[in-house]
């Protein structure tokens, strides 16, 4: 298995692949590729993101069958199942890398906001729980930065809520922690440029 740094440097090479348009001819889903992963998987990185209909992971990164283990949620928030989904994958096929990747313009994120500033009645149990997920990074900042309006708090809120999945992925697990402890995991959080197409990681 490549290292964390590798596997983060496969990524953004990927990333600019996509965001020049130029893709990766190894990675198309062959079927030979397919027979070959019958065998079982060896993804080289996990990848927590939205489920954006505009933020397909396998593309933005320009990867192939097998590379990614993939969890997508609305907002990239970590909730138990997301945990577990991450534990399995680093400890069933040793995947050195986590990545937590946010997008600009994003949904979830902007229902956060508008629910802080005036909340719903009678909203559905369900999407609560995601917004209540988000919550907690973005009311800081909305308490920090009152001067500033929602479209501005935007860009920060995605970052803060990305930073919050990151650190709840290392506190919320025993096997995450020490796994990063032994420098045997790495977690970072990124946001994908929705214009771009580009990807930054911006915490390491």
């Amino acid at each position: 298995m490549i290292t964390a740094q590798e596997a983060l440097s496969r990524l953004l090479e990927g990333n600019q692949r996509f965001v020049m348009g130029v893709q990766d001819k190894s990675a198309l889903p062959t079927q030979s590729r397919r027979h070959e992963l019958l065998a079982g998987q060896r993804p080289f990185a996990v990848v927590l993101g939205c489920s954006d209909s505009r933020a397909p992971l396998e593309m933005i990164f320009d990867q192939g069958l097998g590379d990614l283990f993939v969890i997508r949620v609305a907002g990239n928030i970590v909730a138990p199942s997301q945990i577990g989904s991450v534990e399995f994958a680093v400890e069933q096929f040793g995947t050195p890398l986590v990545v937590v990747l946010g997008h600009s313009n994003c949904g979830a994120i902007k229902a956060t906001l508008a629910e802080l500033e005036r909340p719903t009645k009678n909203q559905s149990p369900n999407l609560k729980s995601i917004v209540d997920r988000i919550s907690p990074a973005v009311a800081t900042l909305v308490e920090t930065k009152p001067e500033l309006t929602s479209e501005a708090l935007m860009p920060h809120a995605i970052r803060a809520n990305v930073r919050a999945s990151v650190n709840q992925l290392q506190r919320d697990s025993v096997i995450l922690e020490r796994l990063v402890e032994q420098d045997k995991l790495l977690i970072v959080g990124g946001e994908y440029c929705l214009k771009r197409g580009l990807v930054e990681i911006f915490d390491q």
